[in-house]
């Protein structure tokens, strides 16, 4: 009778470990995952076939670049669980006054330059300014939807009131540091969306320093409407500081883009932007225009023009520039 027992006995416990033996799965979560934390399949391989030798699994590959999360989150009800790969063609931040949404990529080095000329006359006083290298350094680190952003740039500028004498101001102006953070893939006709934190650190020369720190924020969002067509905007707000008074205030700052593609390399956008100050003393409200083209010489390497326009009396009355992009 024992011995039966014991018989059914180990019979039941090769039929248990025989079950256990089955690959078991999870299915990803349908809600929104962190970036940082691709969901990934859990798998319980054959006890005995393991102990075997033989029959041993190979190892698990490492996870692909084209796997690896380019944004922090998903959209919670969409069906794009990622953005766009950022090692297939660089996305500048140049010529136009928005934003792109995406970040260059985890361990790509990204450099954006450029010169503009300004030309502005309210019938009093014409001012001539120059605006140079207008570098930016794009450093993907940490993540593919992280970058550290450093910016720098120098201007020149003569102004020359009605029958009076000129005056020449030039120098270095305040260092420009910040982070982007590419928030969420279009999925539909939900956006893709970036963050990026700032501030202009005062390391400027004479009156083209502000003298104080100047944090700011910057919410960048776009939509793909076809292969050949775009439009973004961004809504920006930064300390800033009164020109005449030096009392600080809020600098409001809104735009909106529409980018189109002309041939496989060359692309084009028009684009409107404005900054309002609320609380400034004598700053005024100032509106633009400006449009321009890109010429992609390569999947690294990018040229750019664009001319603007004023819309408001105490903005430039237009102003020109050109720069170039190319990464690494």
């Amino acid at each position: 009778m024992n011995n039966q027992f014991t018989s059914r006995y180990y019979r039941w416990m090769l039929s248990a470990i025989g079950t256990l033996a089955m690959f078991v799965t999870t299915e990803q979560s349908g809600f929104a995952q962190l970036g940082g934390l691709p969901p990934t399949g859990v798998q319980v391989r054959p006890v005995l076939n393991t102990l075997s030798g033989a029959d041993k699994e190979p190892a698990v590959p490492a996870e692909k670049d084209c796997c690896r999360p380019t944004t922090l989150f998903q959209w919670n009800y969409g069906t794009v669980t990622n953005g766009p790969d950022p090692r297939a063609t660089l996305v500048s931040d140049r010529p136009d006054f928005t934003e792109s949404a995406v970040s260059v990529g985890q361990g790509i080095t990204q450099w954006e330059l450029g010169y503009t000329y300004s030309f502005s006359n309210d019938g009093t006083t014409q001012i001539r300014s120059h605006s140079f290298p207008e570098v930016l350094l794009r450093a993907g680190m940490l993540a593919d939807w992280f970058e550290l952003r450093v910016g720098w740039n120098s201007a020149a500028d003569a102004s020359k009131t009605l029958g009076g004498s000129q005056q020449n101001h030039q120098g270095s102006e305040d260092l420009y540091l910040g982070a982007k953070m590419a928030l969420t893939p279009q999925d539909g006709y939900l956006p893709a969306m970036a963050l990026i934190p700032q501030m202009m650190v005062p390391v400027g020369s004479g009156v083209l320093s502000a003298g104080e720190c100047l944090p700011g924020l910057n919410w960048t969002y776009s939509w793909d409407l076809s292969d050949r067509l775009a439009i973004a905007g961004q809504t920006q707000i930064n300390r800033a500081l009164d020109t005449v008074t030096n009392r600080p205030f809020l600098d409001f700052s809104q735009s909106a883009s529409l980018g189109f593609a002309i041939t496989e390399r060359i692309a084009g956008f028009f684009e409107w932007y404005c900054m309002i100050p609320d609380g400034a003393d004598v700053d005024p409200t100032l509106h633009y225009i400006n449009g321009g083209m890109t010429y992609l010489v390569n999947n690294n390497l990018q040229l750019d023009w664009r001319v603007g326009h004023g819309l408001s009396a105490a903005g430039d009355d237009y102003f020109a520039g050109s720069g170039l992009v190319f990464r690494y």
